[in-house]
């Protein structure tokens, strides 16, 4: 990316750039260790580093990859506005938080953290546990969604009786709409009162136009539900 912005710069101010930072790597005794490092210089260096690589001057969306043990929510909360203040980034937010651990860095950024990068899709529910889902919707703070599709588990994963079940639902419904069935997936995502961004896995221009599409369908509340049931969850 860095390569394509240095030979036409018009192509960064056309998209948002978003990076994370937070897992490290070294080599032990030989072999490739990673582990989690959201220490104050590490933040800082990666971005510095980051900004270096991909030849441009800021970053839109700077994230923290995952949920550290080690993490100090005030250190790397001071690391993170401090990369604001030099304008080294635009915005902050987490990946893969829990709620508990997303609070504790927003009370110490100060309520500036945009967004949590969850993975969610008919057969992921665990932020729906977690209370992450609720915690964002109550706090008006939309999450980005990886993994949207599962990871194409649901039309491929054969053998697994709930991937069955919920692709079997799945295309019933898409039937209904008479939209594709991934186009369907994407629906029931942004269906959503959290106001979810899918991120789609894909630089195929026909998948893109799969996901877009979902913005004119008008998926019913009691479809959003079938879905759900279909994938395990109880409705009670």
């Amino acid at each position: 990316m860095g390569e394509a912005f240095a030979k036409d710069p018009s192509i960064r101010g056309r998209i948002e750039l978003v990076t994370k930072t937070g897992i490290s790597r070294k080599i032990i005794d030989g072999e490739p260790f990673g582990y989690y490092d959201t220490t104050y210089d590490r933040i800082i260096r990666s971005c510095k580093e980051s900004l270096q690589r991909l030849k441009t001057d800021c970053i839109d969306l700077y994230l923290i990859h995952r949920e550290d043990p080690l993490l100090d929510p005030w250190e790397t909360g001071r690391a993170l506005l401090d990369l604001k203040k030099e304008g080294l980034v635009r915005e902050i937010g987490v990946s893969n938080f829990d709620p508990f651990k997303f609070e504790a860095l927003n009370k110490a950024v100060g309520g500036q953290l945009v967004t949590n990068q969850i993975e969610w899709n008919p057969l992921c529910y665990e932020h729906f546990r977690s209370g992450m889902m609720d915690f964002l919707c109550g706090n008006r703070i939309h999450p980005m969604i990886w993994s949207p599709l599962a990871g194409g588990r649901i039309f491929k994963e054969e053998g697994d009786a709930v991937c069955a079940a919920v692709r079997a639902k799945i295309e019933e419904i898409a039937c209904r709409h008479a939209v594709s069935p991934a186009t369907i997936i994407y629906a029931w995502i942004l269906y959503h009162p959290v106001g979810a961004v899918a991120l789609v896995g894909s630089s195929r221009l026909e998948r893109l136009d799969l996901a877009i599409q979902a913005m004119d369908v008008k998926l019913k509340h009691s479809e959003w539900f079938e879905i759900y049931a279909a994938g395990g969850q109880q409705i009670r």
